[in-house]
């Protein structure tokens, strides 16, 4: 039996970098957030839909998406930013779904699916466990500011924008604490699956 993970956590938590752990553990690895960038490329179904809905303002000179642009739309306005998860989601889902029964094919110990909003999409039922990657909020926010080089408050409200890490870490199957060093995470992550009766 082949054990679907999805494989979660908050913006800043670090998920990648475990994502990137299951990689080198040759565990297959369904990347959402690629699959939503392939879905917007330019002609694909997702993409036409979004040119017909937001007009040509949303697109580079060389018509690709412009993402940013998009965003600003989205972020600031309800309305079109569900119109846009209402193209986009489907498509992602879809893809997800297919990677998954090809691989399913081969009979693997193990999938894992990378969903950042799994609770927040409801998508739960797509896998069996779910393993949250935390940080204490504390953490989060100063890996954010960092990151993007943003104001707390931009940090802040992107954290808003998510159910919070505390009470996807209460959901969770498993977590990992990823407060502390690589190797640290990478040693609970062993244990997670050892326990799940995967071997590596």
């Amino acid at each position: 039996m082949t054990l679907v993970i999805g494989l979660t956590g908050s913006i800043g938590t670090g998920k990648s970098t475990v994502s990137k752990m299951f990689k080198e553990l040759n565990i297959a690895v369904i990347d959402a957030d690629l699959i939503a960038k392939e879905v917007v490329e330019v002609n694909k179904p997702a993409y036409l839909e979004i040119v017909k809905e937001f007009g040509e303002k949303v697109l580079y000179e060389n018509k690709e998406l412009n993402r940013k642009a998009l965003g600003n739309i989205v972020f600031n306005d309800e309305k079109s930013r569900k119109k846009l998860n209402s193209i986009v989601h489907p498509a992602i889902r879809q893809e997800m779904l297919k990677q998954k029964e090809a691989l399913m094919k081969q009979k693997p110990k193990a999938i894992v699916m990378d969903i950042p909003l799994i609770y927040e999409s409801g998508l739960e039922n797509y896998v069996d466990k779910i393993l949250v990657v935390y940080v204490t909020e504390e953490t989060q926010l100063k890996r954010l500011m960092e990151r993007d080089e943003s104001t707390k408050e931009e940090a802040l409200s992107r954290m808003n924008s998510q159910i919070s890490i505390e009470e996807k870490a209460k959901r969770a199957d498993a977590i990992i604490n990823n407060n502390g060093t690589v190797n640290e995470s990478y040693a609970q992550l062993l244990n997670v699956l050892a326990k799940w009766n995967i071997k590596v």
